[in-house]
């Protein structure tokens, strides 16, 4: 995960650097970027200096490292549950992967292997559980109460995020653009996280009962 937000932060400041410098549209982390620095332009028309180019090609250098890096992480992690048992955490992993997940690591090891008794425990522990304010007859929420692991949270959302790309015509991709679509809609930055404690919920079914979530499409075991 370190690995993953060191890689987007990287990304992230090139392309900032480079729109200071009125550069659009460049993407730093492709194979070929380095050697097409020095035939961009600025807003005036004019190439970018030389030492500007050495430093975006040195960002590049520690991107390129990175992502390699990445990538033996996950042959590493792909070639050790090929060796492991059908049981206990492996067996949740190797489940999870048929969803698509590329973060089913984070999600088995640090929520799903815990020996939690129900869909609100496995709620609280991600800290994705509401804050009611009650007084007297009136109750409201005031947003998460964030109390679980921060980690898990942000993990969970961005997965919700993916996986409303990747499960379009799954009956919660279509719960979460029923209630944001058109003008009446609700925020979907809200609605995300609810949407991510239904998938958490539903995911921990998944591996527990091993009731497949309506309308999501599994890739064949590894």
């Amino acid at each position: 995960m370190r690995l993953v937000m060191r890689e987007r932060s990287l990304t992230r400041h090139s392309r900032s650097r480079l729109g200071r410098l009125g550069v659009r549209g460049f993407k730093p982390h492709l194979r070929k970027a380095p050697e097409r620095l020095a035939g961009l332009r600025t807003a005036e028309g004019t190439g970018l200096p030389a030492n500007i180019i050495e430093e975006f090609r040195r960002d590049m250098a520690r991107l390129a490292l990175v992502r390699e890096q990445i990538s033996s992480i996950e042959k590493t992690r792909a070639e050790r549950l090929e060796r492991a048992p059908d049981t206990g955490p492996h067996a949740m992993v190797r489940l999870l992967a048929r969803s698509a997940s590329r973060r089913r690591d984070m999600v088995v090891r640090e929520i799903l292997s815990r020996k939690l008794r129900d869909r609100r425990a496995v709620a609280r522990y991600a800290g994705l559980t509401g804050s009611p304010d009650e007084s007297g007859l009136k109750r409201r929420e005031k947003g998460l109460a964030k109390a679980g692991n921060a980690r898990v949270r942000r993990g969970l959302i961005q997965l919700a995020w993916r996986f409303l790309m990747f499960q379009k015509d799954s009956a919660l991709a279509r719960w979460y653009r029923m209630r944001t679509e058109g003008p009446s809609g609700a925020r979907k930055t809200t609605m995300i996280v609810a949407l991510a404690r239904k998938l958490l919920i539903a995911l921990w079914r998944l591996v527990t009962t091993g009731e497949v979530p309506d309308g999501v499409k599994l890739r064949p075991a590894l």
